[in-house]
């Protein structure tokens, strides 16, 4: 097998790991809409304070779950290591960074008319709001999977690492999704130009996952 052919093979070898971290994502409404009307009797709605953490919790476990399996299968099996030492950012880098979460936070704010987090405190109260928040930390965790495992097979295929390859991905997955979850074209286009800010940041952040996630996270949230 030639190089390239190698190449190839890897880059769809990738990809398919991106598509595997968005399955895993998709799980939850497996569990969301069969599985648990099934034994609650009743839809997510109509869930009790503690049904909806009991949720959260289980749907947690089995991302993380998910998350493990495809980070050490990348190691292992593919000898990619997504936490090796990056270099470091620029003046210029950071200032990007943060205009992308200004964008983000702007339109969270048009969106929800007011600061999203603060609306959910309010909704939730403490104890939801904890633990809904554990579950965004951990759903953040599969949506930045899907776009380092899509941003590597983009550059194998390409040969160009400059273009949010993992961006694209998960704003045609991920992002094009919210257009049914939360029932409106707005927040599937919202979604889909979120899913391309996130893949631009993990590019700008130099693919620093400690520098990434953390602004990735703060996007999503606020």
């Amino acid at each position: 097998m030639s190089h390239q052919q190698e190449e190839s093979q890897s880059g769809l070898m990738f990809l398919l790991m991106s598509l595997l971290a968005f399955s895993g994502l998709g799980l939850e409404m497996l569990l969301a809409f069969f599985i648990e009307p099934l034994i609650y009797k009743y839809t997510l709605n109509q869930f009790s304070t503690t049904q909806v953490i009991l949720h959260w919790v289980i749907t947690c476990v089995m991302w993380l779950m998910i998350a493990l399996v495809l980070i050490t299968v990348s190691k292992k099996k593919l000898q990619f290591d997504m936490f090796v030492p990056k270099n470091q950012l620029r003046t210029s880098d950071w200032v990007i960074c943060f205009l992308l979460l200004v964008v983000s936070i702007t339109f969270s704010v048009y969106n929800w008319n007011g600061l999203k987090v603060l609306k959910e405190f309010a909704y939730n109260g403490w104890l939801k709001f904890i633990f809904q928040y554990i579950y965004y930390a951990v759903e953040t965790i599969l949506v930045v999977l899907i776009i380092v495992f899509g941003q590597k097979a983009g550059e194998l295929w390409f040969k160009n690492a400059k273009i949010p390859w993992g961006g694209i991905i998960v704003a045609f997955t991920w992002g094009l999704v919210h257009m049914v979850t939360k029932g409106s074209l707005e927040n599937g286009i919202w979604g889909l130009v979120s899913g391309l800010m996130y893949g631009i940041v993990y590019l700008v952040c130099k693919k620093n996952l400690r520098l990434a996630v953390p602004i990735i996270f703060l996007m999503f949230v606020l």
